[in-house]
């Protein structure tokens, strides 16, 4: 069983800023990559930003060069520092892992924490 935590998210005005971080608990033998992807009520959920075990990042082109997606391996957590923020960036943002939980399993599976609301006001 694998729990990932989301916290940081809450109300801000634009222009400022928020960090959010995850961590993934539990029986996990190794993590591909874990990303940050987030919902606004009525669209779909898209990809903010995903970073590999080798520390590869890709960012969505509306939040390139304002969030930086950061991962601490050996703690199995991950980060996303948001600046000059905009109300478009008002969602849940979903923390999401790609990981094995046995060494034997073939191939790598997805988990999901609840999400964890951002707000930013005009």
């Amino acid at each position: 069983q694998v729990l990932l935590v989301e916290s940081g998210g809450g109300l801000v005005q634009a222009g400022g800023s928020l960090r959010l971080s995850c961590t993934a608990s539990g029986t996990i033998f190794s993590i591909n990559a874990m990303a940050w992807y987030r919902q606004a009520p009525g669209k779909q959920r898209e990809l903010v930003a995903v970073i590999t075990s080798d520390g590869t990042t890709t960012y969505a082109d509306s939040v390139e060069g304002r969030f930086t997606i950061s991962r601490d391996n050996a703690k199995n957590v991950v980060s996303l520092q948001m600046n000059s923020l905009k109300p478009e960036d008002t969602a849940v943002y979903y923390c999401n892992a790609n990981l094995k939980l046995k060494w034997w399993m073939t191939s790598f599976m997805d988990f999901w924490g609840t999400g964890t609301p951002v707000t930013v006001s005009s």
